[in-house]
């Protein structure tokens, strides 16, 4: 096995601390052997999150995406290596045999982010969720040794609709549920907010399960720390002045800080 340059996991730590400073602080709380690798597989993460904001076209998008695949299940090559996010990525996958099929749906489930057709049921979503952050908490768990997945997996999609819910209400909302309401994303009205409540509720329903699993967990408990701050915007999202069409505005850091500190000395939720 050829090791990843040093540098290239310090790409993908500065990577994360400039773009989800709340995720890159949830990290810290790990061991700090098993921090560079953390980091890599976020940094991915955030690389395919992005692609939808760095292309003028879907088809385009959809290369880059491939390209991600690509690295991830044919011979590594040069070029590959040469990316300091693959690089570091493809040494981790190798040094804790992390699930290549489930970093590839990762990648796969961003395709979905370059078009703006409505998700149509609230399967679709959780499917998305769970490829998209849970996965990568899974990853992060496996790292850390841990061998029960219930936990991630829960957390993960709490977090991921959670993440829907903050932003203005859009292609990611079902179709299902917003017919079920006779809402429409494009008014702030009782039908529309009480699509997104359902969704708040599945949030806040997978989140109560992740923590009743974490208090079982052995090792990992850092890994579920990136879904401490989802009862602090759930919050804010019953609050009266909570408007769809806006998304959720951001509570200050340092009650985000708070809240994570306070979850790394608990069961990491």
């Amino acid at each position: 096995m050829i090791e990843a340059a040093p540098a290239h996991y310090a790409h993908c730590e500065a990577l994360l601390r400039e773009r989800d400073r709340d995720l890159w602080l949830a990290c810290l709380f790990a061991p700090p052997s098993a921090r560079p690798h953390i980091h890599a597989v976020y940094a991915y993460a955030l690389e395919c999150a992005d692609v939808r904001a760095k292309v003028s076209q879907p088809l385009l998008g959809e290369m880059r995406l491939r390209w991600w695949t690509d690295a991830l299940t044919n011979d590594i090559s040069e070029g590959t290596r040469a990316h300091p996010v693959a690089d570091a990525l493809l040494d981790t996958v190798a040094r804790f045999a992390l699930p290549v099929g489930e970093l590839t749906e990762l990648a796969d489930a961003h395709v979905a982010d370059l078009y703006d057709d409505q998700m149509p049921d609230t399967e679709t979503l959780e499917r998305y969720c769970r490829a998209t952050v849970a996965g990568p908490m899974r990853w992060a768990g496996l790292i850390l040794g841990a061998s029960e997945m219930a936990a991630f997996d829960d957390a993960g999609l709490a977090l991921g609709v959670t993440r829907v819910l903050r932003r203005p209400a859009g292609a990611h909302i079902p179709a299902d549920l917003l017919a079920k309401h006779g809402a429409d994303i494009h008014v702030n009205a009782a039908p529309l907010r009480a699509a997104l409540g359902e969704l708040r509720n599945m949030a806040e329903s997978r989140y109560a399960s992740a923590r009743r699993s974490a208090g079982a967990l052995v090792k990992g408990r850092e890994a579920l720390l990136p879904a401490a701050t989802v009862p602090v915007y759930l919050e804010r999202m019953a609050r009266k002045d909570y408007d769809p069409l806006r998304g959720l505005t951001e509570p200050s850091p340092l009650r985000r800080q708070w809240r994570l500190w306070r979850a790394a000395r608990g069961a990491g939720l």
